[in-house]
């Protein structure tokens, strides 16, 4: 506890660098998107991308980022996110596509499909939303691939089962006895409940169904506060579920609480011993930052990455040296973004002790500002400290 609150430190050796840009375009929330290492040792990131001129506010409204629709895609890193080749660009999802006339007669399973082995590092699980996040009348999908992201299935829409709505993020692991495991959230009729919820697969991959509640029903997500705002900038609680699976078996997962989006948000965590069935809070990371990816080290630490957006706005990491039941000092990555539109960072460790971080970011001193510079992907590379 006493560590917890040691003075803050800047990380001494953080290599900085891009991962894609684009002048004309709105890019982020890798958090959301997708994130994997494949069995060569490939890096695989997913963000979402729009055009945007960045002359009007609506441009970088998240809003309407999300209502038009952006594309998802990916991007590809040979060598440990140090560079990453534009031409390995694939889409994987077109949020910018007739959402309804895609899933018309929806695909639910895979079981005209080989089976999947979710052991194999090459297959890959990617899960999203569909129409828009956190909507009444949102859907989750999942998509699988079975090579490393050079090519993805058909997506699946994942079954509501009572649920009035359901979102995906990106969140997905494997059990110790090859079961994918999804992280959703699901959403109340009015929008304003939200509670992370947990699918799981069924005949080797054929389709994924519901396993678990994480929260409690008397915490449905929705802090109580003022409703006159948009659903996305409500002070919602328990969202953007993130697993890990430690070597015993047991699952900590993150989650995002807030406030308020563009500043007041933390990391909480949340922790199953019984594999997914039942869930305990755990501890809470930090004073302020969401969402926290997290990942286990060599040293057996596990690393919290979270964006920071308070001023000065960036990425802040903390580590646990006791499997996630406190947190030490925190660790400032970057500090000179331009707004708090930034974050939603996913983390590796590339090497025993070196973690390599990407996340969307804005820097003050860009030379094109609205509200922030361009929001561009970007990664790190630095010491576990």
């Amino acid at each position: 506890m006493i560590r917890r609150f040691e003075q803050r430190m800047r990380i001494a050796d953080a290599d900085h660098g891009v991962v894609y840009r684009n002048n004309a375009e709105f890019c982020g929330w890798p958090f959301v998107s997708g994130f994997w290492t494949t069995a060569q040792g490939h890096h695989v990131v997913a963000f979402m991308k729009k055009p945007s001129s960045y002359r009007e506010a609506s441009e970088v409204n998240h809003d309407e980022v999300a209502l038009v629709g952006p594309q998802m895609v990916t991007l590809r890193s040979q060598d440990g996110g140090y560079s990453w080749d534009p031409k390995s660009m694939r889409l994987l999802f077109d949020l910018s596509a007739d959402q309804n006339a895609m899933f018309a007669n929806a695909r639910t399973d895979y079981s005209d499909m080989p089976p999947i082995d979710f052991t194999n590092r090459d297959v890959l699980v990617a899960s999203g939303g569909t129409p828009d996040y956190f909507r009444p009348h949102s859907r989750a999908w999942i998509r699988v691939s079975t090579d490393g992201g050079e090519s993805w299935r058909p997506p699946l829409l994942a079954p509501n089962l009572g649920w009035p709505s359901l979102s995906g993020h990106a969140s997905a692991l494997v059990r110790p006895d090859g079961v994918s495991l999804v992280f959703l959230t699901a959403v109340g009729a009015d929008g304003w409940g939200r509670r992370p919820v947990v699918y799981a697969s069924i005949d080797d991959g054929t389709s994924w169904t519901f396993l678990s509640v994480i929260t409690s029903k008397h915490d449905d997500g929705a802090a109580d506060g003022d409703r006159n705002v948009p659903l996305r900038f409500g002070p919602h609680r328990y969202f953007y579920p993130r697993g890990i699976t430690l070597p015993d078996g047991r699952i900590l997962l993150s989650l995002r609480c807030q406030r308020d989006p563009t500043s007041l948000l933390w990391t909480e965590i949340f922790q199953s011993d019984d594999g997914g069935l039942t869930w305990r809070f755990l501890s809470r990371v930090n004073d302020w930052g969401a969402p926290g990816d997290l990942v286990r080290l060599a040293d057996g630490r596990i690393a919290c990455v979270y964006g920071y957006r308070l001023p000065p706005f960036g990425v802040r990491v903390r580590y646990s040296e006791d499997e996630g039941r406190s947190w030490g000092r925190e660790w400032v990555l970057r500090d000179d973004g331009g707004s708090w539109d930034l974050g939603y960072p996913r983390v590796a460790e590339i090497a025993p002790g070196k973690l390599m971080c990407v996340y969307y970011m804005n820097t003050k001193d860009d030379p094109i500002q609205l509200n922030g510079g361009v929001r561009h992907i970007a990664r790190s590379v630095f010491s576990a400290e």
